[in-house]
């Protein structure tokens, strides 16, 4: 299963990725009319910085979910694909699940007072967010293609060093 990267020194909080989860949540998909809605559309994805460090901060899905287990109305379950995915009739607006995400990115519709997070854009091959990325911070990639990405760039990075010696 693919899942979504972050490389936070690509980042430059451009927040293209928030405006393309907004417009891809909004009825009419379109930025004009996305821009236009009332109530505006909302984003699942976050970019928080401290002034040096950019990052965009988005559901992860986790194995063992808090807000899955926190759901008192069975509002929240695992689809097919492993994501932790909402019933939106379901939800009672206790917003348990806030409270208890580690990463603070379910947030709350005030209009219909409901819970909302990211559903990885299910309709779609690649994620909004990261289709929308400039620099390629973010990225749909399997685990160990991940990994194997990584351990390379560290070898690099430990021969560069090794030749400035």
């Amino acid at each position: 299963m693919k899942q979504i990267f972050v490389n936070a020194d690509k980042c430059t909080a451009c927040k293209s990725c928030e405006i393309a989860c907004a417009v891809q949540h909004s009825k009419g998909k379109t930025l004009f009319s996305a821009i236009m809605e009332e109530p505006a559309p909302l984003k699942r994805i976050f970019v928080e910085t401290d002034g040096e460090t950019k990052m965009p901060v988005i559901c992860r899905h986790c194995e063992d979910a808090p807000c899955l287990n926190a759901c008192i109305s069975g509002c929240l379950y695992r689809d097919e694909k492993g994501f932790v995915r909402r019933k939106k009739e379901r939800c009672i607006g206790c917003y348990t699940c806030i409270m208890v995400c580690p990463f603070g990115v379910i947030t709350m519709d005030k209009t219909k007072h409901i819970a909302v997070k990211c559903d990885r854009c299910h309709k779609l091959e690649i994620p909004a967010c990261v289709n929308a990325c400039p620099t390629g911070s973010l990225m749909l990639k399997e685990l160990d293609d991940f990994l194997k990405e990584k351990q390379k760039q560290a070898v690099e990075s430990a021969a560069v060093k090794a030749a400035a010696l």
